[in-house]
């Protein structure tokens, strides 16, 4: 099969006419049909990754050193996205903190454009209705977020998540569930947070 005979393949699969690749990579249809019949037997390798990536497929593919290319998405549909596997690392209260584990409990597959981590699966209701019990939440490590975000942090050693809110003179950490009281440290008593990162994602059991 030739590099043409693929393009047209990979093109039908995708019930893609001409026309449409032809808008997708910036060429006439006459050119790509004259790459299909075999008229143009050498498609320049520029132009063969354009063609390639608006028929869902490789280069490689495309020349015939790949035997097997994936099949083709269908038009209409969307590919999993890319999931990265994390660790757990033990539990987060939202209420009264608990003493944060730092022992691996599981591993998490989360979307990899969360950019997270690690995971922590979330205890009590302080973050309800954003935040229920038994949510797992994704974690991004960074040690500073902007006011109101979510984040883990650490206070004198124990876990929890909440609202950062850090000023000059005190920091809040505030619960989204308006029952539980604000946790508020002044002055010198601020060295005791430390935020562990910014909460970036979250799994839920259906």
């Amino acid at each position: 099969m030739t590099t043409g005979e693929r393009i047209k393949l990979q093109r039908k699969k995708l019930s893609m006419s001409a026309e449409q690749l032809a808008e997708k990579v910036n060429l006439s249809p006459a050119t790509i049909y004259r790459y299909e019949k075999g008229d143009i037997e050498k498609v320049p390798a520029d132009i063969l990754k354009k063609i390639a990536r608006a028929l869902n497929s490789s280069p490689a593919y495309l020349m015939g050193w790949e035997p097997d290319s994936k099949p083709p998405i269908p038009a209409g549909f969307q590919p999993l996205p890319k999931r990265d596997r994390i660790p757990r690392v033990g539990q987060i209260a939202c209420g009264t903190p608990i003493l944060a584990e730092e022992n691996v409990e599981a591993y998490d597959e989360v979307p990899s454009d969360w950019h997270a981590d690690f995971t922590l699966l979330c205890q009590g209701d302080s973050m309800e209705p954003k935040i229920k019990d038994s949510d797992v939440v994704a974690i991004h490590c960074q040690p500073m977020v902007e006011n109101g975000e979510v984040a883990a942090v650490l206070i004198d050693g124990e876990a929890t998540l909440k609202r950062v809110f850090l000023f000059d003179d005190h920091i809040e950490l505030r619960a989204e569930n308006p029952t539980f009281p604000t946790i508020l440290r002044i002055g010198e008593d601020m060295n005791t947070i430390t935020i562990e990162g910014k909460a970036v994602g979250l799994c839920r059991k259906l």
